[in-house]
């Protein structure tokens, strides 16, 4: 397993929102990209929210990824919603970027984000 530190940041949900992601975690068979949102995304009575998050990839290689869930809960004080959303299969040690197209779902209408994280596996 390799972790790679992320600190990205970009507006999101036409600008409503900050997506920061904090960090790649690569696994054989997966990987994982932890994420905070500010302010907290809105949460229904049972604790679900009204907005989506969906995953894309491809590595620099050609190898493409599909989304593989993930979970998401908001911070105890409410002001930020911490995630993880994972992409299978697991990124190869060859290659060295994985470009992203996150789209959030919201009443219907996507907000599709794309860029490109660095990939670098532990020696």
């Amino acid at each position: 397993m390799a972790s790679n530190a992320l600190p990205t940041s970009l507006p999101v949900l036409g600008g409503s929102h900050e997506l920061t992601l904090r960090a790649l975690a690569l696994e054989p068979d997966s990987f994982a990209i932890r994420y905070f949102l500010t302010p907290a995304l809105p949460e229904t009575p049972d604790g679900t929210s009204p907005i989506l998050l969906a995953l894309e990839a491809e590595d620099d290689l050609g190898n493409e990824y599909t989304d593989w869930g993930g979970a998401f809960g908001s911070a105890p004080d409410g002001s930020y919603t911490s995630g993880t959303i994972a992409g299978q299969p697991g990124v190869p040690a060859e290659a060295r970027g994985l470009r992203l197209r996150i789209t959030f779902l919201r009443n219907a209408e996507e907000f599709p984000y794309e860029l490109t994280l660095p990939v670098a596996y532990d020696a």
